[in-house]
């Protein structure tokens, strides 16, 4: 009896061509200055099985922190002079943040990189959790650890565009709100890239 991967949809939205993204997509009157410099960083796409089938990993950023406090974030961050590539600073950040060890992880590839408004040129590492761990917060930097179902955003009709003012001008953003948690900015919109790539055939 043959068993199919459960992610499988996955792994086949990787094979199809995708481009890059930013948290400019939606605004397309943004004129970016020239000459620009971005810093590199990775996030870890981390998938788990759940009795009711894949789900991702995501984290609730700090309250207290000064960047980005109380929002929905993926382990990740900037590549540190110790990490070899993006790869390397997603997962050494997932252990960090969360107690994710590397040896428990399986990289599935990665997605075209994600420019935010913050100056970070973002690359989406997609990865298979291989066995169950006990997720441990970073203290002072995370919140809460939890999983959301893969079906949640599978679907590009999940995802809804909001907007609100910023640096005095209008900023529109995709949201996928979950819960009590409201998934939205770079997180949403690499999300999104993900959704598009299931649906595409």
């Amino acid at each position: 009896m043959m068993v199919t991967d459960p992610l499988a949809p996955v792994i086949a939205a990787l094979a199809r061509p995708g481009r890059p993204s930013s948290d400019y997509d939606l605004n397309p009157g943004t004129i970016l200055p020239k000459g620009r410099v971005l810093r590199p960083a990775g996030v870890l796409v981390a998938f788990t099985q759940t009795a009711t089938g894949p789900s991702l990993l995501l984290t609730k950023r700090s309250s207290q922190l000064r960047h980005h406090p109380g929002q929905i974030a993926f382990p990740g961050g900037k590549v540190d002079p110790g990490d070899a590539d993006p790869i390397g600073a997603a997962l050494r950040e997932a252990q960090e943040e969360v107690g994710l060890a590397p040896a428990n992880v399986e990289i599935l590839g990665t997605f075209d990189p994600h420019e935010t408004v913050t100056g970070f040129l973002v690359t989406p590492v997609l990865a298979r959790v291989r066995t169950p761990f006990a997720p441990i917060p970073e203290a002072g930097e995370v919140d809460e650890v939890f999983t959301v179902p893969l079906t949640h955003f599978s679907n590009p009709a999940a995802f809804r565009i909001e907007g609100r003012l910023w640096l005095g001008q209008r900023r529109n953003y995709y949201t996928a709100p979950y819960g009590p948690y409201y998934i939205w900015g770079a997180t949403a919109r690499i999300l999104r890239s993900l959704a598009d790539r299931m649906a595409a055939r």
